[in-house]
């Protein structure tokens, strides 16, 4: 997913002179190395300076600037965390900020580089929208969007290299702002948010019998949260599954909960999150999961 993201950036830079990119400590690739060797005097490393790389974008895009600061999860929001509150938040500005290796991604590197509050700490702040592709097809929609089209702070939450593509088959386009339904079926509503849509591919494929019908949707957009297409879940399936990866404070399962309440939904609702809790594990992305009880085995027993 960072590839396509750093694939799409290239080539809307090369329409566009004014998009800018400021990164902190983080090596350029790819296309990134590309646009930093072809533009060197739009693209900046901060090293180990993360509230510099968000002040930066901020005073960047004051003069004019489409600016994206780029960098680890974990540290493009939690370090600089004022600075993206006060510097872009409450200066309503355009900019992106992209968070590599969301959830438990980074699994070798321990909690100082696994956000699994980073929805829910960037969909605390007034103004800032929050985006979580579930795939590279995904990621390139996302970014072309919010390279071309976003009016405010948003933060695009990515996972990390290697991700499958799993929408392609969506007769829905992508949309900012919408759930989008890739699998169509009736009963079961499986609502997810990232590349954890794997888990919901492999419950209709390989799980319950009761699950090889069940409908599969991509909630991408978290903030704002589409109420209306949620809405329609309610009143279309006697069940709903959410699975994504990250914290259950503030998520979208809770929005999920809440407003089912408000619409006196009667069926049910099972989520599945991170746990609240620090895990000291060491293993592959798939072993942080196992701990958190994040698997296609645990849910689908549970279902």
């Amino acid at each position: 997913m960072r590839n396509k993201f750093a694939d799409v950036f290239f080539e809307e830079a090369k329409k566009n002179r004014n998009l800018g990119l400021v990164v902190a400590d983080i090596s350029p690739a790819g296309s990134i190395e590309k646009f930093r060797n072809k533009y060197p005097d739009r693209f900046i490393n901060t090293g180990v300076a993360e509230q510099i790389m968000i002040g930066m974008c901020a005073g960047m895009a004051q003069q004019g600037m489409k600016m994206v600061a780029y960098t680890i999860a974990t540290f493009a929001l939690y370090r600089p965390f004022e600075f993206v509150r006060d510097d872009i938040c409450y200066q309503n500005l355009p900019i992106t900020i992209v968070g590599i290796g969301g959830g438990v991604t980074y699994s070798t590197l321990g909690a100082t580089h696994h956000a699994q509050e980073d929805i829910s700490i960037a969909s605390s702040i007034p103004n800032m929208q929050v985006i979580c592709p579930a795939d590279p097809l995904e990621t390139e929609a996302a970014t072309k969007w919010c390279l071309n089209k976003s009016k405010r702070p948003t933060y695009l939450r990515l996972g990390k290299a290697g991700e499958k593509n799993y929408t392609e088959i969506a007769k829905q386009k992508w949309q900012f702002g919408k759930i989008r339904q890739i699998k169509k079926g009736s009963k079961i509503a499986i609502i997810s948010v990232g590349p954890i849509i794997r888990i919901s591919f492999d419950l209709v494929t390989f799980g319950k019998k009761s699950l090889k019908n069940a409908s599969i949707y991509s909630c991408s957009t978290i903030k704002p949260l589409d109420y209306l297409s949620l809405s329609k879940i309610y009143n279309s399936y006697e069940k709903i599954v959410i699975i994504e990866e990250s914290s259950g404070t503030g998520t979208l399962s809770n929005q999920v909960k809440k407003l089912a309440f408000e619409k006196k939904y009667k069926g049910e609702i099972k989520s599945y999150n991170l746990k609240d809790e620090f895990f000291h594990v060491y293993g592959n992305h798939d072993d942080i999961l196992n701990v958190h009880d994040l698997t296609f085995k645990k849910i689908n027993r549970d279902i």
